[in-house]
């Protein structure tokens, strides 16, 4: 007979707000002395059934990501926030296209139009601040970086801090393993009528 704590949660830690760090694959020696991140909404359109007696909203089929915004303290050298305003004015290439071209050239003086993106991964962090969780973002670029406003009447010091808005092809939560969270990921190349009742006997089975 299976234990009645079976299905009970192992872990009764709550989950931190303050237990995450970001990296990016493009600029792996660039720690951006992160403040504040967010996991985006994810939200799936919908379709009606027609029915005599009530219309059904049933699943569609495309998924809508929100963007991924970054706060990070600015360093002394402006190294972090120069990164991101070269990447963004490349993308932009408000000058000339030559800033464009210097960014998608690799080190090897090849031009590859991919270098344009970074994936890039949100950790989470336990009480002891190891992972737990890694979102895993593919195909990052900014849109948008905030100014930096400079106050000599500043009578309190505090340091500068940046945002950053990021658009990214699609992120996936994982374990510490880089595994699914989810079990039934593995079944997401199945067809809608297969996927709504393995969701149905999932759910009864909770």
């Amino acid at each position: 007979m299976a234990s009645p704590f079976a299905k009970q949660i192992s872990n009764r830690n709550f989950l931190s707000p303050v237990g995450f760090k970001f990296s990016l694959a493009r600029y792996p020696k660039v720690d951006f002395f992160s403040l504040s991140a967010n996991i985006p909404e994810i939200s799936l359109a919908t379709t009606i059934q027609p029915s005599y007696l009530k219309n059904i909203d049933i699943p569609g089929e495309k998924l809508t990501y929100g963007d991924f915004q970054l706060s990070f303290i600015v360093d002394e050298n402006l190294e972090n926030y120069s990164i991101m305003h070269k990447w963004l004015t490349g993308v932009g290439f408000p000058e000339s296209s030559s800033q464009y071209k210097d960014l998608i050239t690799n080190e090897d003086e090849i031009r590859d139009p991919n270098i344009l993106f970074s994936d890039g991964t949100l950790h989470i962090l336990n009480s002891n601040f190891r992972d737990i969780a890694l979102i895993k973002f593919k195909d990052l670029f900014p849109t948008s970086l905030s100014s930096l406003a400079f106050n000599a009447q500043e009578q309190d010091y505090n340091y500068f801090t940046a945002t950053v808005n990021l658009k990214y092809t699609v992120y996936n939560l994982l374990n510490k393993n880089g595994k699914p969270l989810w079990p039934l990921m593995k079944f997401r190349r199945c067809g809608r009528e297969t996927l709504l009742l393995i969701l149905i006997i999932y759910t009864m089975n909770l």
